[in-house]
C-alpha cells in the first residue's frame, strides 16, 4: 500500500519506518528542510533502540522516503496519516494548530479519493475538525472528492516503540465507514497474523480510548506515589507494599513503581488535555486533576529530602551533588517534563553545583540549558561522581542498577544517596555506612 505521513517526529518516523519494514510504500512529510535531509543521510533526531536500523535500511531499500512537499505528499498515499505533534496550550489543552494544517493541505492538493488517519494524540471530536477542514477546501476549489476521517491513536512506550508497534497488544481503529475498515485491516495484516489486534470502535470513542490509557496509567504511577509518602511517614517500606498488592492480578506489577514523578511528552500533556476536554463539557474531573497534582509535587520530592538531610534550602549553597539520568526515563533521550531537570534547577537555585550524566540525554541537555557555570556534563557514570556531595539518581538506566559502592565511596565526598527510583537495597548500603534516602522506603532507614 501507499502511504503517507505527516510529521517525523516521534510517532510519524516509528509509524513510517515499521509500515515500510513490513513492505509498505512510504512517503514521510515535514515542513523541517533540515531535518529531512538529516534523515535522507540517515541520521536519526532521537534516540530510540532499533529505529535508526529500520529508517535506514528502508530508506535505501525505496519502501521509506521524505520530503517537505506536501502536494507530493498528498498525491502519494491512498492513505494520509497526520502524526504531527499537539503540545499543550497555556491552558492545558492540546493545541491542534498543526493537525489543522495538515488538514488543510491534504484538503488543498488532494485530487482523489482519500482515507485520513488521525495518529497524532488528539481530544475528542478533532476527527469532526479535520473533516471540516478538508471539506471546507473542497468546497473552495468546487470538489466533490470522496473521504474518510479515521482515529488510530498510538500506544508507543518510549524506549520500546520499535516492538510496540511491531507487536502490538492492540490496534484500535475508529470509523463506523465498511470501506476504511477493510483498508485498514489491509495496512495492519503484517501486524495481526497470530490473532485479531484490531479493535474497532466510532471515531470519538477511539479518540478518548488513547486519552483514557494515559490517564489511567499517570494514576497508578500518582497513587504509588502517594502510598510511598505515606509509607514513609508511617515507617513503612513502600516496595514490600508493592510486591504485596502487584501480586494481586487485577492490580498487576506494571506502573506501580513509586519514585520521583512521572515526565515525557505523553502523561503530563494528556492528563491535562483530558482535564482540559472535561471542563469544556461542564464537569469537574477531580481525580484527573489530583493525579497531575500529586506528580508536580512528586518531582520535588527529592528536594525536600535533600533540604532535610542538610537542614535547609540555605546550606545547599556551594555543594557539588553527582546526578545520575536526565531522560525521563531509561531508552531514550527525551527530557521534556523530566524529574531531573526540577531537580536541576532547585539545586542552581540554591547556589548548588550538577555534576551530571546520562547515557543519551547529554545533548539533550546541553541543548536546553547550553553553558553553566553550575552544570557539568560528565562522560561517565563513575566521572560524575568525583568530588562530588551526594549522588543523585533520577532516572534507572540499567547501567546504575549494580555499581561498586566501595569505589563511589571514594569519589564521593559522603555516603549519601538520594534514590529517586528505589533502585538500591536500602538495607544493604546501611549496613556498608551509606545515609540513602528512596521514596517511601521509611525515615527508620534514613540512618547510618
Amino acid at each position: 500500500m501507499k502511504i503517507t505521513i505527516f510529521g517525523t517526529g516521534y510517532v510519524g518516523l516509528v509509524t513510517g519506518a515499521c509500515l515500510a519494514e513490513v513492505g509498505h510504500n512510504v512517503l514521510c512529510v515535514d515542513v523541517d528542510q533540515s531535518k529531512v535531509e538529516r534523515l535522507m543521510q540517515g541520521i536519526i533526531p532521537i534516540y530510540e533502540p532499533g529505529l535508526e536500523a529500520i529508517v535506514r535500511e528502508n530508506y535505501a531499500s525505496g519502501r521509506l522516503a521524505f520530503t517537505t512537499d506536501a502536494a507530493e505528499g498528498v498525491q502519494f498515499g491512498d492513505i494520509q496519516f497526520i502524526a504531527v505533534g499537539t503540545p499543550p496550550d497555556e491552558d492545558g489543552s492540546a493545541d491542534l494548530q498543526y493537525v489543522r494544517a495538515v488538514a488543510r493541505s491534504i484538503g488543498t492538493h488532494m485530487t482523489a479519493d482519500k482515507i485520513v488517519v488521525n495518529k497524532s494524540t488528539v481530544p475528542v471530536g478533532t476527527g469532526d475538525q479535520v473533516r471540516a477542514e478538508i471539506q471546507a477546501q473542497l468546497a473552495a476549489r468546487d470538489q466533490t472528492l470522496t473521504f474518510d476521517v479515521v482515529s488510530n491513536p498510538e500506544f508507543l512506550k518510549e524506549g520500546a516503540a520499535v516492538n510496540d508497534f511491531m507487536k502490538p497488544d492492540r490496534i484500535i481503529v475508529g470509523t463506523t465507514d465498511t470501506h476504511s475498515e477493510r483498508l485498514m485491516r489491509e495496512l495492519y495484516a503484517p501486524f495481526n497474523r497470530n490473532h485479531d489486534r484490531i479493535i474497532v470502535m466510532d471515531l470519538r470513542s477511539a479518540e478518548l480510548t488513547k486519552y483514557a490509557a494515559n490517564a489511567m496509567l499517570a494514576t497508578k504511577i500518582s497513587f504509588m506515589n502517594e502510598l510511598a509518602n505515606l509509607a514513609e511517614r508511617l515507617g513503612a517500606d513502600i516496595e514490600q507494599v508493592r510486591i504485596g498488592i502487584g501480586s494481586d492480578p487485577r492490580i498487576g506489577y506494571h506502573f506501580i513503581y513509586p519514585g520521583c514523578g512521572y515526565g515525557g511528552s505523553c502523561f503530563p500533556k494528556d492528563v491535562q488535555a483530558l482535564h482540559r476536554t472535561a471542563r469544556e463539557v461542564g464537569y469537574d474531573a477531580v481525580l484527573l486533576d489530583a493525579v497531575e497534582a500529586v506528580n508536580n509535587r512528586q518531582k520535588s520530592r527529592l528536594i525536600d529530602l535533600i533540604q532535610r538531610h542538610y537542614g535547609g534550602q540555605a546550606a545547599l549553597a556551594g555543594k557539588t551533588f553527582a546526578l545520575w539520568g536526565l531522560a525521563f526515563k531509561p531508552n531514550t533521550d527525551d527530557m521534556r517534563a523530566a524529574p531531573s531537570r526540577v531537580v536541576m534547577e532547585a539545586l542552581w537555585a540554591a547556589g548548588a553545583r550538577v555534576q551530571a550524566y546520562d547515557p543519551e540525554a547529554m545533548e539533550e541537555t546541553q541543548r536546553i540549558y547550553g553553558q553553566r557555570e553550575d552544570l557539568m556534563l560528565c562522560g561517565t557514570r563513575d566521572s560524575a561522581l568525583k568530588g562530588a556531595d551526594a549522588l543523585i539518581v533520577c532516572t534507572e538506566w540499567k547501567s546504575f542498577r549494580a555499581p561498586d559502592f566501595a569505589v563511589m565511596a571514594e569519589s564521593l565526598r559522603e555516603k549519601t544517596i538520594f534514590d529517586g527510583r528505589n533502585v538500591y537495597d536500602p538495607q544493604r548500603l546501611a549496613e556498608q555506612g551509606w545515609q540513602y534516602y528512596g521514596i517511601g522506603r521509611g525515615l527508620s532507614i534514613n540512618r547510618s
